[in-house]
């Protein structure tokens, strides 16, 4: 069993760009090479849940991320989430029992230079390993936040307490 288990279920974090395009789609989850980069000593095991903007995660989605949290052996574990929906999602977790959970995304995504990505996967993975008691969290702009008490500001570009 890993320290931490990751699952990835794709959000701007790993997002790519494509010129011909003009538009953003979700290409291979980045966060082995984010790891890789922090020189992270712990043993993790990544997951890919599925591909998908957190616009088009349906009710079936989140029941398939919460089996895979429900059924993992590993208490801690980490999610890499878009960030529109990703209260829906931590909502939707609160009744699992045993397990420390923290959702985490990127306003811009982790191959770019000034993303917030790498920030917010630190934030997620310290919130794993020193939460006092099982429960959900969403660790984004330098906070860590208990599900239910924050929403996305869009205005802001920002979560904030509810």
């Amino acid at each position: 069993m890993a320290d931490i288990l990751i699952l990835t279920t794709g959000g701007t974090i790993d997002k790519l760009y494509f010129d011909a395009l003009s538009e953003y789609q979700i290409g291979d989850s980045v966060v082995a090479r984010l790891l890789a980069v922090a020189r992270s000593a712990l043993d993790v095991r990544v997951v890919e849940l599925m591909r998908k903007d957190s616009l088009e995660l349906t009710d079936a989605d989140r029941a398939t991320i919460a089996d895979a949290v429900r059924n993992a052996p590993e208490a801690r574990i980490v999610i890499t989430h878009g960030t529109d929906t990703m209260t829906d999602t931590a909502a939707a977790l609160m009744d699992i029992p045993g397990k420390r959970i923290a959702l985490l995304g990127a306003l811009a995504p982790a191959r770019f230079a000034e993303s917030d990505a790498t920030f917010n996967l630190g934030m997620a993975f310290a919130t794993v390993q020193v939460a006092a008691e099982p429960g959900v969290w969403i660790a984004m702009n330098g906070t860590v936040f208990a599900a239910g008490s924050v929403r996305k500001d869009r205005a802001r570009n920002s979560f904030v307490p509810i």
